[in-house]
């Protein structure tokens, strides 16, 4: 990209960050953001946006020719369009009546289906095109091709649906261009989201035999996409067990891990197409391993130490509050031990050539104390460097003693 085109690009991302910042002011000043909707949320829903927005400037003026950067761009201009619309329409028509001006009216309808296609398009091209752009092959095509009918089925259907615009500040509000049937929209909205569904699952099996087949830098790359990408079913996974439990989705808490989960995927993807600090994603992804692990069972050891303490005690303490603090004494002391554990459990089942690269340093750092012949330790010497580094030469190179 020539620099006249590279500061164009940067000019138009700017104005679209400016779109959305302007669409979070008339909100602020209207009040129509949802009464159980955290500041924090918002604040986390703005960088997530930025995010999109940052990431796709960088790698669409460095490498043109890759479409995930446009398709971050273009992320980031539906959002901003939404909250905008969203904001306008929150400001210039009443709440109560719905009535205000037309180009409220015409606000309120663009948010109705602006957020559709960030949340059923963007994930689906992405899991085909990454890293550098390409399908697999000529085959994948019509995949693509169902994501762009899922998408045309909801926002279409969506968009020319007879009654109240749903999804908006002003769900009593009339569609302008409401030309179907609420049950024949409703029926060709389920036909879509089936679609994307099914071009999701699709994707996704397209990412999978792109990882079995990658190799060196790809590989890395996919990586860091899987690791960004696998935060989001654990938040799903979590949300869902708190439902279960107490019947509600988790709050503004649940909301903020929600939208920082995927502030993740377009840093990582960022990361991994313009191979910034590439080969530390395995680094990573053992850290998140540990602390994943260490964090579930620390919790686990915390609530059964202050149930079974609360049982034993509450005879002898009265309802005091010494069985959570002799939990937390005995959490805090099994951190180290559990990291350690813990750790070696990782690297022996994911990473078992660091595992056993560990194993035989120690084993001659043992042999090394009772071992005095200098050959036979320059030969073990060797074969350990061998054995963990793997150089395609050894040499050992000992300095005679003064005399």
């Amino acid at each position: 990209m020539t620099p006249r085109g590279r500061r164009l690009s940067w000019t138009l991302l700017i104005a679209l960050a400016g779109l959305y910042v302007t669409g979070e002011v008339l909100l602020a000043v209207a009040g129509g953001a949802p009464d159980d909707e955290s500041p924090m949320v918002r604040v986390a829903f703005t960088l997530m946006t930025l995010a999109y927005l940052a990431v796709g400037g960088m790698v669409a003026t460095r490498l043109p020719a890759n479409p995930v950067g446009w398709l971050f761009c273009a992320t980031g201009f539906f959002l901003g369009l939404t909250t905008v619309s969203f904001g306008y329409a929150a400001l210039a028509l009443d709440q109560v009546t719905s009535r205000g001006s037309e180009t409220g009216v015409l606000a309120a309808w663009v948010t109705s289906w602006s957020w559709t296609p960030p949340l059923l398009g963007v994930p689906a091209l992405l899991f085909l095109l990454f890293p550098d752009g390409r399908l697999l092959g000529p085959r994948w095509r019509w995949v693509v091709g169902l994501v762009a009918a899922g998408l045309a089925c909801v926002v279409g259907a969506t968009a020319l649906t007879a009654g109240g615009l749903t999804n908006s500040p002003v769900p009593n509000a009339e569609n302008p261009v409401g030309l179907l049937p609420r049950t024949l929209a409703d029926a060709i909205v389920t036909v879509g989201f089936l679609l994307s569904l099914v071009a999701l699952l699709l994707a996704c099996c397209s990412l999978v035999i792109r990882v079995r087949s990658s190799r060196g830098v790809e590989r890395q790359q996919l990586k860091w996409l899987m690791w960004s990408a696998s935060l989001l079913p654990v938040y799903l996974a979590t949300g869902l067990v708190r439902w279960v439990l107490d019947g509600s989705g988790g709050g503004a808490l649940a909301e903020l891990l929600l939208v920082l989960s995927l502030t993740v995927v377009p840093l990582a993807v960022g990361a991994a197409i313009l191979r910034y600090r590439l080969y530390d994603i395995d680094l990573v992804i053992n850290r998140t391993l540990v602390y994943g692990l260490l964090t579930v069972t620390l919790a686990t050891a915390y609530l059964t130490c202050v149930l079974l303490l609360r049982v034993t005690l509450d005879p002898l303490t009265s309802g005091s509050d010494l069985a959570v603090a002799a939990s937390t004494l005995a959490v805090a002391a099994l951190f180290r031990p559990l990291r350690r554990r813990i750790q070696a459990l990782v690297d022996h089942r994911f990473y078992r050539a660091r595992y056993d690269a560990s194993r035989t340093i120690d084993t001659f750092a043992a042999h090394l104390r009772d071992e005095l012949d200098l050959a036979t330790l320059s030969r073990d010497l060797r074969n350990v460097v061998r054995d963990t580094v793997h150089p395609t030469q050894v040499s050992v190179w000992l300095r005679e003693a003064d005399q």
